[in-house]
């Protein structure tokens, strides 16, 4: 099967992945074997590859926003059929027995592990999975629509849920990128009045289009002082203009899993009760909360369609900033 395989982490402008052909993999007991139709290229994937998250795994297949079909099913395994359609996320698997896990919150449990950097993920023709970890695809979404719905989406409503927004409350996204654009459609239907922080002319035009009140940089003043607030982008000094513009009793979700620097900042920005949390990845019940909501929203993802040999070009340009919407690898192209 083809693959597009990452040797060791090298800058993207170095076109580090390469295509390989290499050996189809088999499902395991309580595992589901995928011919992979679409995959999300994300800004996680991004961090992997230029060496921002500490390797794992080499050589590695990177990817982990998977919509595919059912190839072979494993022992023990009976959430999936041959033939059906099938979604696979950042989380690949969890202990199961740790005190994390006991209590649903498998996304801090410490031997946990992620697709795409532990193991293999969808850049390739086929992938195994963990069938209890794997998701059933809502029929609205073609596959390239559903692919974002994986990661951006689910660790996106993660966020909006951590920063502690409510119903008609007012509310910051900070960076709108795949992730951010389709929280915003979240809030939305919450009825959230929101301001969007972003550079690219590009995305403030999405921005307003999904319903944004406000548009600007976060250098710009804004009309009031934010319920809650969402920052996408890996950078520290957006935390802290995030955090200055949270009103008392504010809180601030960090949706990053790699942040440059936090630098010092004045106490004041703080006090009075507001909150500043990291987001750290997701659980099995934000992922079928989320699905089933994307559904009746309904969600649009805006995939942005690459080749599985284009996928330099497409984290090239995910790091430029010039993706409008989600970058997604369609796979369709080669099926028997």
């Amino acid at each position: 099967m083809r693959a597009m395989m990452l040797s060791r982490p090298t800058p993207v402008d170095e076109s580090p992945l390469s295509i390989q052909d290499v050996s189809l993999p088999a499902a395991g007991p309580g595992e589901i074997l995928i011919r992979v139709r679409a995959c999300g290229v994300c800004h996680t994937d991004l961090h992997i590859v230029e060496g921002d998250l500490p390797s794992q795994k080499t050589p590695l297949i990177p990817g982990h926003q998977v919509v595919g079909v059912v190839e072979q099913v494993g022992a023990g395994v009976s959430r999936f059929m041959l033939g059906d359609r099938a979604g696979v996320p950042w989380l690949f698997a969890s202990c199961g027995v740790c005190a994390m896990c006991r209590v649903e919150r498998e996304n801090l449990c410490e031997q946990i592990t992620f697709t795409g950097y532990h193991v293999d993920g969808g850049y390739a023709d086929f992938m195994v999975a963990k069938a209890d970890y794997a998701y059933r695809v809502p029929d609205q979404f073609d596959d390239l629509s559903a692919a974002p719905l994986l990661c951006a989406g689910i660790i996106g409503y993660r966020s909006l849920r951590l920063s502690e927004i409510r119903p008609g409350g007012r509310l910051g996204l900070f960076g709108f990128g795949a992730s951010a654009h389709l929280a915003i459609q979240v809030a939305r239907h919450w009825g959230c009045e929101i301001f969007v922080f972003t550079r690219g002319e590009e995305h403030r035009r999405l921005a307003r289009a999904l319903g944004a009140v406000w548009v600007g940089g976060v250098e710009d003043r804004v009309p009031a002082a934010l319920d809650s607030a969402v920052v996408f982008a890996p950078s520290g000094q957006v935390v802290i203009a995030a955090l200055a513009r949270l009103r008392r009793g504010g809180t601030l979700a960090i949706n990053a899993i790699h942040l440059d620097r936090m630098p010092a900042f004045d106490y004041d920005l703080l006090y009075w009760e507001r909150t500043m949390r990291s987001v750290s990845n997701s659980t099995r019940k934000d992922a079928e909360e989320f699905l089933s909501l994307a559904a009746a929203i309904p969600i649009r993802t805006h995939p942005v369609a690459y080749r599985l040999e284009q996928v330099n070009e497409a984290l090239q340009a995910l790091k430029r900033g010039s993706i409008s919407g989600a970058a997604v690898l369609d796979l369709t192209d080669v099926e028997g």
